[in-house]
């Protein structure tokens, strides 16, 4: 019977505390942050590539 006490104690303990939430919600917040930063690196990578078409293109013609 002690030992059914003991371990409904210690279920009852885990279940109030809460400290592991915070570790979830950062969590997730980091996986949004890094959603979205992957999702702007498309636009950010064109807008590259296009500036250094355009660099490209002007050194080819200073060269020729």
């Amino acid at each position: 019977m002690k030992m059914y006490y003991n371990i409904r104690e210690t279920l009852a303990a885990l279940h109030r505390e809460d400290s592991g939430q915070d570790l979830i919600e950062y969590a997730l917040v980091a996986a949004l942050i890094a959603l979205a930063a992957t999702a702007g690196m498309n636009s950010v990578a064109t807008a590259l590539n296009s500036a250094f078409n355009k660099i490209g293109s002007k050194l080819g013609s200073y060269v020729s």
